[in-house]
């Protein structure tokens, strides 16, 4: 199932889309979309892809015919207002955090994009950044056909293989430390996605700066998950602490001797 978008030549709004989105997010969110329409980032809104307590992500397709992922940010909870908090302070990014609801899941929103564009700019495996707007935050489609690419926690492979994503994602983590200025935060297996043999890091709105008051423990935690989840696989992998010196730039890991 999908909903025919605005992004026909054509100045009324597409009523089914309006009605059939509406049910879902209100109409400030249905009226971001319908503005990344007529800015020609959409044509297409599709059926969704993942749901989440957060977001949505919708497949979109853009006026080239190429696969969007388009992640709606939900209204806003009291719990998640404080998870998104606790990111944003100490940020040197965002010194100013908005009170209203609406305008702090913008800023959410906004930080993803630019989290992202660092990223890539770095030389990470991350989503292509396409375009935010309000609470809506369009990215390059990791999959096929509007099916996503799997989770990590989701493939299965060999062991070699899987020894192979653990150095990449370690390469990425690295790259986005010393190049990007970011840690991820949140970083385990249900971050990454596995497309084409090569693994894309995802979800980096909480993504903070090195600078951050909490930037340390965070990126312990992000290694600390890594490390369980591949040892948990059968791998002899370089411990916790080698990896986080690696990732800072303070060591070197001789891959040879794992």
């Amino acid at each position: 199932m999908y909903y025919k978008a605005t992004g026909r030549v054509r100045k009324e709004v597409d009523k089914d889309l309006f009605e059939t989105v509406e049910e879902v997010f209100d109409s400030a969110t249905v009226l971001a979309i319908i503005e990344l329409c007529r800015r020609k980032v959409i044509y297409e809104l599709r059926g969704v892809v993942s749901s989440g307590k957060e977001s949505r992500i919708y497949w979109g397709k853009s006026f080239n015919n190429d696969d969007l992922a388009v992640k709606i940010y939900l209204t806003s909870s009291a719990e998640f207002r404080k998870g998104m908090i606790k990111y944003l302070a100490g940020d040197p990014r965002f010194k100013n955090i908005p009170k209203s609801t609406k305008k702090l899941i913008t800023t959410w929103a906004r930080k993803e994009f630019k989290n992202l564009k660092l990223m890539r700019d770095a030389g990470a495996t991350v989503p292509k950044p396409i375009s935010q707007y309000e609470n809506v935050l369009v990215m390059e489609f990791i999959g096929e056909d509007g099916v996503r690419a799997p989770l990590l926690k989701e493939v299965e492979l060999e062991l070699s293989e899987y020894e192979e994503l653990f150095y990449k994602v370690v390469e990425d983590v690295r790259k986005i430390y010393m190049y990007a200025g970011l840690i991820h935060g949140d970083l385990s297996e249900y971050n990454i996605m596995v497309y084409r043999d090569t693994p894309y890091i995802i979800d980096v709105s909480q993504s903070v700066s090195v600078s951050h008051p909490n930037a340390y423990n965070l990126l312990i935690r992000d290694v600390t998950n890594l490390s369980n989840f591949f040892r948990g696989l059968g791998l002899k992998i370089p411990e916790a602490d080698e990896l986080v010196k690696y990732i800072t730039g303070d060591n070197h890991i001789d891959l040879s001797e794992y």
